[in-house]
């Protein structure tokens, strides 16, 4: 009893350095990451024969709008993903304890097959942060990863959102835009639909986020075979499988983005005079998709998130090892 009691406070305070070192991770993740993201929304979003490719894409964007058009809806997210990560990073360390020390207690032990073979010492940034959780079985983490995106849904779909329609957003000038910024957009869109309307997707962020499990679990797989066969400090372990484990993600995941994306870029008719909305369900913007396109509908815009994948979530972890070590 004794020696638990001395592990909680050190716990509690790791599963503080969470939240506060997910903001730094948030702000790198944007950084690296949103050119790929807003080349891959507008391939979601538009119509094929709009643009041949990512790389046609990205030429037309640059040409036309500037390289500060492939950050257009950048604001929202660069604050919205410090809170996201912070929530999403921060609350998967807490839940992943407490699947360990409530569900999966009786269950394994340090020696343990399927526990982590992760030194607490040596674990990386997503790597279980408590001993406890150390010997969570790979699918504990991803049942962790399961509750931090349903909990992370509820900063993450209205932010989303609203970077979203920033993006599909064409013209070069403010004055030709429907939106002047993020803040008009959330306004203008609060005032005609209220909080549903800036919600709008929100089913389809829950199920879009309920693939972390895919993420964490493989993460920890990751961690685990590098740990053992490797000579990899700590840090560079947390970078390729950080990076990995998002690619394994978004290729279990992508096409319920692209679904997503579509609700969240349809137009909300009423007040907002945006046009006539298409969908009034998941189901039928699911069918829309195949309807355009077929099942590479499914897969369109898939190459810049995928390229994007890796170096964002690496770096992000990068980030946020660095703040662990560096807070007190």
């Amino acid at each position: 009893m004794a020696a638990e009691q001395k592990h909680k406070p050190a716990e509690a305070n790791k599963n503080y350095k969470g939240f506060v070192a997910g903001v730094f991770s948030g702000i790198a993740k944007l950084t690296v990451g949103h050119p790929f993201d807003t080349i891959k929304v507008r391939l979601q979003t538009t119509d094929p024969s709009r643009f041949s490719g990512p790389l046609q894409c990205l030429v037309s964007t640059v040409r036309h709008e500037g390289v500060r058009g492939l950050y257009k809806g950048a604001t929202p997210p660069l604050v919205g993903w410090m809170f996201m990560d912070s929530v999403m990073l921060g609350s998967l360390t807490v839940y992943r304890r407490l699947l360990a020390e409530h569900v999966f207690q009786h269950q394994l032990t340090p020696s343990h097959p399927g526990a982590s073979t992760v030194k607490p010492e040596t674990e990386g940034p997503i790597a279980a942060t408590s001993h406890a959780a150390a010997h969570l079985p790979s699918y504990g983490h991803g049942l962790a990863g399961v509750m931090a995106g349903a909990t992370v849904s509820f900063i993450a779909a209205p932010v989303e959102h609203i970077k979203a329609r920033l993006q599909i957003q064409y013209a070069a000038k403010k004055s030709e835009r429907l939106y002047s910024g993020p803040l008009d957009c959330v306004r203008k869109i609060y005032g005609a639909h209220g909080v549903a309307g800036v919600y709008k997707g929100f089913f389809a962020t829950l199920l879009f986020r309920s693939f972390f499990f895919f993420w964490w679990g493989s993460y920890d797989v990751i961690t685990r075979i590098m740990s053992d066969r490797t000579t990899l400090s700590a840090p560079a372990i947390n970078f390729w499988a950080g990076g990995l484990s998002a690619q394994v993600f978004w290729l279990t995941s992508y096409p319920s983005d692209v679904v997503k994306q579509r609700i969240m870029t349809d137009p909300m008719g009423g007040k907002l005079n945006d046009g006539t909305p298409r969908f009034r369900n998941w189901g039928q913007a699911a069918k829309a998709v195949y309807a355009d396109a077929g099942v590479k509908g499914y897969w369109r815009g898939f190459v810049p998130c995928f390229l994007r994948a890796f170096p964002a979530n690496a770096m992000a972890l990068v980030a946020f090892e660095g703040v662990m070590r560096a807070l007190p």
